[in-house]
């Protein structure tokens, strides 16, 4: 079966849902379509185990981890769905959850309550703190996945959603909520972080972003001064900034 096929690639690492070619995040929409033809496919299934009940199609087991993975999941309701990759030296503290199609790169660490949704991309040495999440994008096909590149920080209680981008080494600051219709606000050009092409949101590269607001500016809503969530880009990463995320490596 050609989603069996699928799955043991994906979890090998041999093939992955998006990956950067010349600079740019690329969808393999062959790789989506047989994960999608996967959700279709299969019987309805007991998988308990002891006494928790579970019922999931045939197609769908979870993935199962030896100990020559060299991926740490330690006890207590952590799962990785079947057609998702963990290389080696990843961390998932409990619970957390990694669904299918998601790529999680060496040095990871994925801190109490995160989730990895469908298809997202992590990168190598990426902290997702406690309770944050990363969205899944299945359909379409060729709509690009939360992207989340090389050595970026996620502080807890984020969302990164609807195929966003966050570049190599950024900062996300706890609480900040990041989706395709996000307005980005940079204060250190006092300018707005335009959309990819594709209409992403794009966190450029060493930006530190914390959560912010912006006054409404005309009708009844700016009489009563309301502020609408922005997030802001408050500096790009320094010597400071390395300080603060430093605590991640005592933890290894």
């Amino acid at each position: 079966m050609a989603f069996a096929r699928t799955v043991r690639a994906l979890e090998s690492g041999e093939i992955r849902v998006a990956r950067k070619v010349n600079g740019t995040w690329v969808v393999d929409t062959a790789v989506k379509e047989a994960i999608l033809a996967g959700f279709k496919a299969g019987q309805l299934t007991d998988q308990s185990l002891g006494v928790f009940s579970f019922i999931e199609k045939d197609t769908l087991p979870l993935h199962a981890f030896a100990p020559g993975d060299r991926v740490r999941i330690v006890p207590g309701g952590s799962s990785v769905r079947c057609g998702a990759y963990l290389a080696p030296s990843v961390i998932m503290m409990p619970p957390s959850y990694v669904n299918i199609g998601a790529y999680v790169d060496e040095g990871t660490m994925l801190d109490s309550h995160s989730l990895v949704g469908s298809c997202a991309q992590v990168g190598k040495h990426v902290h997702l703190s406690a309770a944050s999440q990363l969205g899944g994008v299945l359909e379409p096909a060729g709509a690009l996945p939360v992207i989340i590149e090389d050595g970026v920080f996620i502080g807890g209680n984020c969302g990164i959603y609807e195929g966003t981008l966050v570049g190599e080494r950024a900062v996300i600051g706890s609480g900040v909520v990041l989706t395709k219709g996000t307005a980005l606000f940079d204060a250190t050009t006092g300018d707005f972080v335009p959309k990819s092409p594709q209409g992403q949101t794009v966190v450029p590269a060493g930006a530190v972003v914390v959560a912010g607001s912006r006054p409404i500016s005309s009708g009844p809503a700016r009489e009563a001064g309301i502020h609408l969530y922005t997030p802001v880009i408050v500096k790009y990463r320094d010597g400071r900034t390395e300080a603060s995320v430093e605590l991640e490596k005592l933890l290894r």
